[in-house]
């Protein structure tokens, strides 16, 4: 980043201003964390620590940098050991901000943030911190790590044409080839990610849904401008994967889901898909206004309520086959899915290649 770049960010963070992006209202204008004091990366200290992998191989792994502010894992999901465990890689989390613009109806935001004095209003963290933790990390980690930028924001959600995000850590992660920067967005601006030259340490991700389903729940750019958006970036040379989550049986989802499996082949061909079925954490449920879609939820797992085994088989087993029928694809992964239910589709969950990881 440009001595000139800093300059900006410093005077707008110590003026506390406010970020146009997508959205408009006050609301939903990002909030802006003061300034700490600059160090060296080098000083910055990282933190490991042993993990068991899903292939019953352990492994030495970064778990935060410096206090985990930044950069830290997600480790929240128990190794799972019984058939209704959930399957969950253990990912590396880049905290740049939170918050988000779109306000879908499901978000678990809500319940992470219920008692957050902003609450799911968008908060961009000091720029400074995250360039100082991301350069720590990616001069002293010598194992190679994908870092998510998109768990607990949209990671286009600031893309303000003074210090864009996009345009901000992709040249960072640029500056070397071992480590890789993951986006996940509802957001078709990728005006700013077009201009980007290299982008080889970047990943796109775009979060679709049937299109019923986004008019209903989502409060979101619509699904055919993000799968537009997906075909240019892709087009520009970008890895491009897609998470078609969370998925809802409501009336005619065979009909909807296969349409959307449509649209996006006729468009372009992702590296890699992710499916995930509705699913609740009471505190989500608790922070949400719009409860239509609990209506939907029939059992209890260790990762709160979802919709009944029978249904989400059913639901998945139709797109499944016809990613393969119809597409020849098969690169095609389980988010937060039981043992049992990968088990049952013939599915390896040992060899797992979805959204978050390699």
């Amino acid at each position: 980043m440009s001595a000139t770049d800093k300059e900006k960010i410093v005077a707008i963070m110590k003026a506390n201003a406010s970020f146009p992006f997508l959205a408009t209202s006050d609301r939903d204008q990002p909030r802006v964390r003061p300034v700490s004091p600059a160090t060296s990366p080098a000083k910055i200290r990282i933190h490991y620590n042993r993990y068991a992998e899903l292939d019953n191989t352990r492994r030495v792994a970064v778990q935060r940098v410096n206090d985990g502010s930044i950069i830290t894992r997600f480790d929240k999901t128990p190794f799972p050991e019984n058939d209704t465990d959930i399957v969950c890689p253990h990912f590396l989390e880049l905290k740049w901000a939170y918050g988000c613009p779109h306000d879908c109806a499901w978000c678990y935001l809500k319940g992470t943030f219920r008692f957050h004095p902003s609450k799911t209003s968008p908060v961009l963290k000091p720029l400074e911190k995250t360039e100082l933790h991301t350069r720590a990390f990616l001069e002293q980690v010598k194992t190679p790590e994908i870092l998510n930028t998109g768990e607990i924001a949209d990671s286009l959600m600031f893309e303000h044409p003074d210090v864009p995000f996009s345009k901000f850590i992709i040249p960072i992660f640029e500056t070397q080839k071992l480590h890789k920067v993951l986006f996940l967005t509802k957001s078709p601006n990728v005006r700013n990610l077009l201009e980007i030259e290299p982008h080889n340490q970047a990943i796109i991700s775009f979060s679709l849904n049937a299109l019923p389903v986004a008019k209903k729940w989502e409060k979101a750019p619509s699904v055919i401008k993000r799968i537009k958006a997906a075909k240019k970036v892709q087009e520009a040379g970008y890895e491009v994967r897609i998470r078609i989550d969370p998925m809802v049986p409501m009336g005619n989802w065979e009909k909807h889901y296969l349409e959307l499996l449509d649209i996006v082949f006729e468009n372009l061909k992702p590296e890699r898909i992710t499916l995930g079925s509705l699913r609740g954490l009471q505190s989500t449920i608790n922070g949400c206004t719009d409860r239509s879609w609990v209506k939907y939820l029939k059992e209890t797992s260790n990762w709160g309520k979802r919709i009944d085994f029978q249904t989400r088989r059913a639901v998945y087993s139709t797109i499944l086959q016809q990613l393969r029928d119809k597409f020849n694809y098969d690169r095609v992964a389980l988010c937060k899915e039981s043992i049992e239910m990968w088990d049952s589709l013939n599915m390896d969950y040992r060899r797992i290649k979805c959204n978050c990881i390699w």
